[in-house]
């Protein structure tokens, strides 16, 4: 594994991606990479599903407006859950989205860690995949990960770089 400063600076939403079987233990590492995030009291209020048949592959791929989606062999579907998460006491914070976010930030960076690529599609029909798969209904839908091999010519987008000041971004208090 490369320092995690690194990794954080070179991970990139790849949309350019191949094709291929992801071998089961390297999705292995990237649901366990999940699964150990920490969750606001351990509560563990997310799913991820693992779509890889082609059925299924293609049913997400309608649901989404993009090409590269419907080009892998997997794609990640990290969902919320509500009534399981916590609840902050003083103003009624729920919690389930912020650690399925966690979730899914973890399996991000291991994705680009293990040499495959992906990016967090949040643009996608919820209703449409939900009806495909009535087993995720109760949960928010907050993202699909298309995982894959980079392809040849993938790059950063020219933006990936740049960042506002730090000023702008970070208060010292």
């Amino acid at each position: 594994m490369q320092d995690f400063l690194s990794l954080a600076k070179d991970r990139y939403s790849c949309r350019r991606l191949e094709g291929g079987e992801i071998n089961p233990e390297t999705l292995e590492k990237i649901l366990e990479a999940g699964r150990c995030a920490p969750t606001a009291h351990n509560k563990q209020p997310f799913r991820i599903w693992a779509v890889r048949s082609p059925e299924a592959l293609e049913k997400l791929a309608a649901a989404a407006p993009f090409p590269f989606v419907g080009s892998v062999s997997c794609i990640l579907v990290i969902g919320s859950s509500p009534a399981e998460a916590w609840v902050r006491p003083f103003d009624g914070k729920n919690f389930a989205d912020v650690d399925a976010t966690i979730v899914a930030t973890q399996m991000m960076l291991a994705i680009h860690d293990l040499g495959l690529r992906t990016t967090w599609v949040g643009h996608f029909n919820a209703d449409q995949v939900k009806a495909a798969f009535p087993e995720m209904i109760p949960f928010n839908l907050i993202a699909m990960f298309p995982v894959g091999y980079p392809a040849e010519d993938a790059r950063p987008s020219v933006k990936h770089p740049d960042r506002k000041p730090r000023e702008e971004t970070v208060k010292e208090l």
